[in-house]
């Protein structure tokens, strides 16, 4: 099906069943160049051609977007053989793919077991917006954190994902979105970065990516390499509910954007609605954002505030937020709470939500409310879940998908 002819569908559909990637295999996916390097050098690959061959299995797989060895036509035969036996590069399964009336995308994929027991499932789900198509990419199996207003927290982490599991999740929507060059493109030819349909990446899918970090970081480094995937450091907001020791090195380390689960603006009531704030309050979750790497009017800080009726929605918690933030270079995304099977919090009224931001605006910062988008699919913001829950299946019908558009800068 193609993506044009897709996204003008009005009903969810099914994608076909592809093959679960070889577990017994392991990936050149997610590796970085040097680790890429060694890998080779381990199967036999001659070490004068070692740095040349890295390079060339980069392109293939980062500009090219090639998901079999078969395809990389100036790899000799012999050396397409050699590592087909002894890696495989081929994407996720893909159990089910949902278009929603709006053209938001949500794919539920399924990876290996890899310590999990039974094999795991997660949801990626994609917005398209007029100039900007936005990923929201999961980090974890489930979650820790038990935020009580979001259907993610209710699911159990079952396990972090690999740095390949993260970047395969960009990999495969650029697939379907037929965002990587025709195969008959020649190979070294340059190819636009205009007219991608994926153009900024959010990880704010299942889990809290700082509890993660090492891959996620990978993950990330390889994504907004400027000789493979090339997405703009600007364009990639990595969101955390506070880890508070892992935000400098997000941005010393990974340098992208950074936005941050507030949601309440007293530690009590944050205890509750995002328990972390039990470890790290909110004076220490606001003192890292001010050290926060590269922190400018240009590289703002988002701050997520979920709007809860009668919980955090009054004018007297507007003039809070603007007292908290005072100082940081900030922009506040109001969203309107997305119920789920279960929760016992309502959307705040639409007049207050629209009466908190002008407040917030007047005082100096952009506060958009989003646009709930993938509402029809279940795929709307802090509604995520997948079937992977404690290692049995639920109705996946039931389940919800989170997204985040609107993150990143228009570089």
């Amino acid at each position: 099906m193609a993506a044009t002819e897709a996204l003008n569908l009005d009903r969810p559909v099914k994608a076909p069943v592809r093959p679960a990637i070889a577990a017994e295999k392991p990936t050149l996916i997610g590796l970085s160049r040097e680790d890429m390097g060694k890998a080779l050098a381990d199967i036999g690959v001659p070490l004068k051609q070692v740095k040349m061959r890295a390079s060339q299995l980069w392109n293939w797989l980062y500009v090219r977007g090639v998901s079999d060895f078969d395809h990389m036509s100036n790899v000799s035969k012999d050396m397409r053989e050699l590592l087909k036996r002894h890696f495989t590069i081929a994407r996720p399964e893909i159990v089910e793919e949902q278009i929603s009336t709006d053209g938001t995308r949500k794919w539920l994929l399924r990876f290996p077991p890899r310590g999990a027991g039974r094999p795991v499932e997660i949801e990626t789900v994609y917005i398209p917006e007029e100039g900007r198509g936005t990923l929201c990419v999961s980090s974890q199996v489930g979650c820790t954190l038990t935020c009580s207003f979001c259907h993610t927290g209710t699911q159990k982490l079952v396990r972090n994902l690999t740095a390949e599991e993260i970047l395969s999740q960009l990999l495969l929507a650029r697939d379907r979105l037929g965002d990587f060059p025709d195969r008959d493109t020649p190979a070294g030819a340059v190819v636009p970065n205009e007219g991608r349909k994926v153009t900024n990446m959010v990880m704010m899918g299942m889990g809290e990516p700082l509890y993660n970090f090492e891959n996620v970081k990978t993950a990330l480094l390889i994504a907004t390499d400027g000789d493979g995937l090339s997405l703009s450091k600007r364009r990639v907001t990595l969101s955390t509910s506070g880890i508070v020791p892992e935000i400098f090195r997000t941005g010393e380390e990974i340098g992208v954007m950074l936005a941050i689960s507030l949601h309440a603006v007293k530690d009590d009531l944050r205890d509750m609605l995002v328990p972390i704030n039990k470890k790290y309050p909110l004076k220490e979750l606001l003192d890292a954002c001010r050290k926060y790497p590269g922190l400018s009017n240009a590289r703002r800080i988002t701050f997520e505030y979920v709007m809860l009726e009668g919980v955090n929605d009054t004018l007297e918690d507007a003039k809070e937020l603007v007292r908290l933030l005072k100082g940081i270079p900030a922009k506040i995304n109001l969203i309107p709470f997305n119920p789920w099977p279960g929760t016992n919090y309502q959307c705040s009224k639409w007049e207050e939500i629209e009466k908190f931001a002008d407040f917030i605006n007047a005082a100096g910062y952009a506060s958009p409310i989003r646009t709930p988008r993938g509402r029809d699919i279940l795929a709307a913001c802090g509604q995520l879940k997948s079937d992977s829950e404690r290692m049995r299946k639920v109705d996946r019908m039931a389940l919800e998908a989170l997204m985040i558009a609107n993150h990143g800068e228009d570089d």
